[in-house]
């Protein structure tokens, strides 16, 4: 399908040339003469390039102004600036603004059209990344045999079927996201929006812009967040990260199930369902002034924790099997043949958690490593520094050999049993002991066995 190109110029006979070039090459255009044609071009449907004077009918920055409208819908559209009062400065604050490119008037026509195509390649390149990021993101299970993940699981199922409110718990990297994804997939919303609102990584002061977006004087809409997920699912990670004064705001969201666009009279009405994650305690955050507690009770009505990769070791061996498997799929080589028992990957700290190890096992797939051998020493050389083995400090080494030896064997043990989900005989197996010896020594070590 061609690409659309919107070419917005004053000068009729500049428009037409354009216009004509544009087609002449294979791709379909609309055309705007002024600056509220453009405004309503936009509105109506975004062009997949957009071809802007600087000067229409408005002010003397009427396209910079165009320009930062697309890009309040789509940061992703390229947008060519031409100008026939061009200066550097202008040409920079178009740059600035996010422009493609600049070019002046009379322009090379060549010129023009390689600027064309090089935006329609660059806007179909990150469309079909997003596409495959998005694929990507939803085609990933989520993978353990641990209690923890086992409950979750069940749980998505229970959950998909209701709309109820989610409130997901764990560290970074654990799988917040994945979890959130798989409810909307499971649930009757499975073909709207899944919107994610990242409360760690907005400006401070565009909280209420990115949720409830803004009209503007010139009558232009900026939709937010919760427009944008409507009839879907909207997902707000670390929403302890969002300000009390805005807390405030999506409580009364939630309470009236409507609002006021920013500079908005009239109430916008959608139905969203909320999920929330975060990685910090809201608990804790209540008690520190930071969260508002009568915003975690509407927001929990149903409780999610995932816990640590660390406390999920049982989990381990099957995600490398995973990773490994879908990683080369999408790399197109020879699966990766990385062994799951590693004493260097059960034994890492994973603080970075699910998201680490799935780092590791990407940057081994990059680096093609022809054997395992290979294949070991980038995990050593990746995870060093970081395994309780090689975290020995002075303490350590100040104790008897008594002392030390049961420390390690209690380390060691724990991390066995974890690694086999509390099994007693495949630990025993896997140690070289018999299970009534086992239990001994687990015993012994103050060790309490799980089921």
């Amino acid at each position: 399908m061609a690409a659309e190109i919107l070419i917005v110029d004053d000068n009729a006979d500049i428009r037409n040339i354009i216009n004509e070039l544009i087609i002449d090459s294979g791709y379909k255009t609309r055309l705007a003469a002024n600056y509220n044609q453009a405004l309503a071009e936009i509105d109506k449907k975004l062009p997949d390039v957009a071809i802007l004077d600087v000067k229409l009918d408005k002010g003397d920055n009427d396209g910079i102004e165009l320009l930062s409208h697309i890009k309040s819908k789509n940061k992703d559209i390229p947008v060519i600036i031409i100008s026939g009062h061009a200066n550097i400065e202008m040409a920079v604050k178009s740059l600035q603004n996010g422009a493609f490119e600049f070019i002046e008037k009379p322009f090379d026509q060549n010129r023009l059209l390689n600027f064309v195509s090089r935006a329609v390649e660059n806007y179909n390149l990150k469309k079909l990344n997003k596409e495959y990021e998005n694929k990507l993101f939803s085609s990933y299970d989520l993978i353990g045999e641990s209690k923890n993940i086992v409950n979750i699981n069940d749980q998505i199922k229970k959950i998909s079927i209701t709309e109820s409110r989610v409130l997901i718990n764990g560290p970074s990297g654990s799988g917040k996201e994945l979890i959130a994804r798989k409810i909307h997939k499971s649930s009757n919303r499975e073909k709207k929006p899944f919107i994610v609102l990242n409360g760690a990584l907005l400006d401070a002061n565009k909280y209420e812009l990115e949720l409830f977006g803004e009209e503007k004087e010139n009558g232009s809409i900026s939709y937010g967040a919760l427009e944008k997920a409507n009839n879907g699912t909207l997902l707000i990670d670390q929403i302890s990260d969002i300000p009390l004064n805005i807390q405030s705001k999506i409580l009364r969201v939630l309470t009236d199930q409507k609002f006021k666009r920013i500079n908005g009279n009239n109430d916008i009405v959608v139905n969203v369902r909320l999920i929330c994650s975060s990685s910090k305690d809201l608990k804790k955050e209540i008690e520190k002034g930071n969260f508002r507690e009568d915003l975690l009770h509407r927001i929990n009505v149903f409780e999610i924790n995932i816990e640590p990769l660390s406390q999920r070791i049982s989990d381990i061996p099957l995600l490398i099997k995973y990773f490994s498997k879908k990683i080369s799929e999408n790399y197109n080589i020879k699966e990766l043949d990385i062994d799951e028992n590693n004493s260097y990957i059960l034994n890492h700290n994973w603080q970075g958690n699910v998201r680490e190890l799935r780092n590791l096992i990407e940057r081994i797939a990059i680096l093609q490593p022809e054997t395992k051998d290979k294949i070991s020493n980038i995990v050593k050389e990746s995870l060093k520094n970081n395994n309780f083995t090689d975290q020995i400090s002075e303490n350590d080494l100040s104790v008897p050999l008594k002392e030390a030896r049961e420390k390690f064997e209690k380390e060691y043990l724990t991390i066995q049993l974890k690694k086999f989900n509390g099994n007693i005989s495949k630990t025993a197996n896997f140690v070289g002991m018999e299970r009534t010896a086992l239990h001994r020594k687990l015993k012994g070590l103050g060790i309490k066995e799980f089921n």
